[in-house]
């Protein structure tokens, strides 16, 4: 533009200079040149200023559930347009504190820039989304009330999707990191160390090793939609049917699988096709170094018509998944080795394994050495199945067996 600029005001001084030398007779051929040379010239910078790039859109991201658009930033405003969570909306102007969008509709308005997520944010979760598309899910849930998924593990980082009450989720991976403490506690907490040691006139007595910081555990979850987040795990219930939840003991259901089938014509409920559980279950307590520490299988009973525990393994630390599939028996023993039998597997760590460590930053838990637990169900009884090669080896366990147990395990082996 500079170039066109200067080439056009040196022929603009080469034409006047000239025409200085014709005299006054001819000036009014002069102003013609000259308004032909303006006439030029606002021409060429009109073609400069479409030669400019136009700067690229850019587009913010509705987090609320549901907000409106307003005709101006004033105490009354009119609406102009109503957004929900998700809404892509494109920029037109920015404010002190609010943001001048259009819709997808076209429609126009100003919006509280709390309430809209910026491009980065968007593109995490979707990084997030296009990253786990593929991952199976380890168990499902129910959202207890209206949430928010967040682009990683903790309460201060970024969140987007709104979840409403009952959603589905599809549990991907679990994460555990310290609770963050309030405010408040975390003044007192600074606070008092120093005022301790300024006030005393004595050496304080050397304080007990600190007692391990709270925690709390987060999942990355896969909603209905395909959206994908993290979201902390009291904030959800594991989906499991209330008829086996009462058998629980006190103990929180982490996944509940269909292994099975079984028709009882007899049974009160409308489906008499009655699904025959696989459970796992831990502690309520958030920050355990394993997904859950004992498996129960459901099996129905045809003479009461109830449920009743088919199978326990306790005291173990176990991982998610457990995989579900139908297999023969491999050792060919039973009057039905061929036919396949439903059959389901889990890993527990082993006692060779050295301590599992979270990571500090994101939480994940990545376990050491594992053993592989196959069991099989026949009619209402649950055989273990050991596959040849299998490597054998003591379990780790969250609770030390008692020698007595450990002795009369061995007297019924002997057995």
């Amino acid at each position: 533009m500079g170039d066109v600029v200067c080439l056009v005001l040196g022929s603009f001084s080469v034409i006047f200079s000239s025409f200085r030398q014709f005299g006054l007779r001819r000036r009014v051929s002069q102003f013609a040149v000259l308004a032909a040379l303006s006439a030029c010239m606002a021409i060429a910078l009109g073609g400069c200023s479409r030669l400019r790039p136009k700067p690229a859109a850019q587009y913010v991201y509705v987090t609320a559930k549901q907000t409106f658009l307003r005709d101006r930033v004033a105490a009354v405003s009119n609406r102009t347009a109503t957004v929900e969570n998700g809404d892509k909306l494109q920029v037109l102007e920015r404010g002190r504190r609010f943001v001048r969008v259009q819709t997808a509709k076209g429609e126009t308005g100003w919006i509280d820039e709390k309430v809209v997520a910026t491009q980065d944010i968007f593109d995490q979760f979707e990084g997030l989304k296009q990253k786990h598309k593929d991952d199976p899910a380890v168990a499902s849930a129910v959202v207890r009330d209206e949430v928010y998924l967040h682009a990683a593990p903790g309460r201060e980082t970024e969140r987007f999707y709104r979840l409403t009450e009952g959603e589905k989720l599809k549990l991907l991976t679990r994460a555990t990191l310290p609770k963050p403490l309030p405010p408040g506690m975390r003044a007192v907490a600074k606070a008092a160390p120093a005022a301790a040691v300024k006030g005393a006139k004595v050496q304080p007595p050397v304080p007990d090793a600190p007692p391990p910081p709270a925690m709390e555990d987060w999942w990355l979850v896969r909603d209905s939609k395909g959206d994908t987040g993290w979201l902390l795990s009291r904030l959800m219930d594991v989906d499991a049917p209330d008829s086996i939840t009462r058998y629980a003991e006190g103990q929180r259901i982490v996944g509940a699988y269909i292994l099975t089938t079984l028709n009882d014509p007899e049974a009160e409920q409308d489906d008499k096709n009655i699904p025959i559980y696989v459970t796992v279950m831990s502690p309520y307590k958030a920050g355990l170094l394993y997904d859950f520490d004992q498996v129960r299988v459901f099996t129905w009973s045809l003479k009461k018509h109830r449920y009743e525990t088919g199978f326990r393994d306790k005291n173990i630390k176990g991982y998610l998944p457990v995989t579900i599939k139908m297999a023969p028996d491999p050792y060919g023993k039973s009057p039905t080795a061929t036919t396949p039998a439903p059959t389901f597997s889990y890993k527990v760590l082993s006692d060779q394994a050295g301590p599992v460590i979270p990571d500090p930053v994101t939480g994940a838990i990545v376990p050491g050495k594992s053993l592989l637990k196959t069991y099989r169900l026949e009619s209402n009884l649950v055989r273990r199945v050991i596959q040849p090669g299998t490597p054998t080896g003591g379990e780790a366990r969250p609770e030390p067996q008692a020698e007595k147990k450990k002795a009369a395990a061995k007297a019924q082996r002997k057995r």
